[in-house]
């Protein structure tokens, strides 16, 4: 009679099982090593450096102006856009970088030149001398757009991923609705020069936050050398992804409008409006819709999918935006008419962002820090500069505003459309 198999051979000792367990569990949790929702909050916190470098000296562009010599209304614009071009620009090397060291000391580092530049900011004396600060300043502020989404992408995908991005910027966009507050309630106490100690201070805790909580991100296999030929390759793999380029370029598109809406704020409400005083009040209300919308995509997301909030959110954004160019051309802008076209532009906005830039990331989680390094120097500067030109055209009415929020929507559709050959809420036959 044949012997029968020994069970033996097939049983799994406790030690093995333990091990296998935690092997498991090491590949379930996220990378980060922190809880969920203090991941978020460090997240959130890096994000808030960038906006909080803008909307917090709003308030106070006439008084440096006067303190610096800037005699041209317009020109305070470069207060704000000087910051944005050093942000934008230096992004297109801490990708690099990062694959190459890894997401952490990258990070400390922007946001020690940061904290350094914000220090110079508050002692310049000159517009020359503010120009470079500013540039700097945004030079450290990019480590942390940059670190971010390529941190975010080392430990989530997807859908998952939005919704990070999505809670990360319900935090992130309290600062757009407080800062401009921040800084008038620092006028109101002490001079301008006070409001870069406060973003000093800010960005030396989130510093110490990340130093002391978060760990390397990125998998050892995954640090690539700094060679041109890899450099190359990586850059190739990013400009060449058809959804990647396509949601990059669209969302490039989406930010001039912001941006023009950011540079021309202060002097809609004091020389188009007559009323300084409700400038902080109703920039905060057009934010909290952009917050709410946030709020809203990170509950609706995991069911609906990007395409179909962001598409949907696109094409409104574009007949609110057209509504308000319509009105303005008429000549019937009120403030009231402009905060609720405005918000509700804002609302749709916050329903653009997070989903084009995670469906932008998608196919390159390989190369996710030069990915995001191009994207974020693309939509970025392209923003930036599209921002400067809608705001130079501030001729005392809303119009130049209105009409170049309604165009860069028109230019935002037709790339998306591209991307999916004529398909809206789906991906295009063949996609993912």
């Amino acid at each position: 009679m044949p012997a029968l198999p020994d069970d033996r051979s097939r049983r799994v000792s406790p030690a093995s099982f333990a091990i296998a367990m935690n092997d498991m569990s090491a590949i379930a949790r996220p990378r980060h090593g922190m809880g969920f929702y203090p991941f978020v909050g460090l997240t959130a916190a890096l994000m808030a450096t960038n906006a909080l470098a803008i909307d917090s000296m709003l308030p106070a562009l006439p008084q440096m102006a006067e303190a610096l010599g800037i005699a041209e209304a317009n020109q305070r614009q470069w207060i704000i856009t000087a910051y944005l071009l050093g942000f934008g620009v230096s992004q297109i090397f801490y990708g690099t970088i990062s694959d190459r060291y890894g997401r952490r000391p990258v990070l400390l580092t922007g946001l020690a030149i940061y904290v350094v530049a914000s220090i110079a900011a508050a002692f310049a004396g000159s517009f020359e001398a503010m120009m470079a600060a500013r540039v700097l300043q945004g030079v450290g502020a990019a480590a942390t757009r940059v670190l971010v989404v390529s941190i975010v992408r080392d430990c989530y995908s997807g859908r998952e991923m939005a919704r990070v991005m999505s809670l990360a910027m319900i935090v992130f966009l309290a600062v757009p609705i407080l800062a401009p507050s921040i800084g008038q309630a620092i006028l109101w106490v002490a001079p301008w020069r006070w409001i870069f100690g406060v973003l000093t201070s800010f960005g030396a805790v989130v510093m110490i936050w990340a130093l002391l909580k978060l760990p390397e991100t990125q998998r050892p296999e995954d640090r690539k050398p700094i060679e041109p030929a890899s450099v190359l390759a990586s850059f190739r793999t990013t400009l060449t992804s058809r959804i990647g380029v396509g949601y990059m370029l669209a969302m490039a598109f989406v930010l001039g409008g912001l941006f023009g809406f950011i540079n021309s704020a202060q002097q809609v409400f004091v020389d188009v409006f007559k009323a300084p005083e409700l400038f902080t009040t109703i920039f905060a209300l057009i934010a909290m819709f952009m917050a709410a919308s946030s709020l809203l995509n990170s509950r609706i997301v995991g069911k609906l999918g990007m395409r179909r909030v962001s598409h949907g959110a696109l094409l409104g954004y574009i007949a609110l935006t057209g509504l308000h160019a319509l009105v303005a051309l008429a000549g019937h802008e009120s403030l009231w008419s402009f905060a609720i076209l405005q918000g509700g532009a804002m609302f749709c906005f916050g329903l653009i962002g997070p989903n084009f830039g995670a469906m932008a990331m998608e196919p390159l989680g390989h190369v996710a820090g030069t990915a995001s390094s191009v994207q974020g120097f693309v939509t970025t500067v392209i923003g930036a500069l599209l921002g400067f030109y809608i705001g130079q055209h501030f001729n005392g009415t809303v119009v130049p505003l209105t009409l170049g929020f309604a165009l860069c929507g028109i230019a935002a559709l037709i790339v998306v459309l591209i991307v999916e050959r004529g398909r809206l809420f789906h991906p295009a036959p063949g996609r993912a």
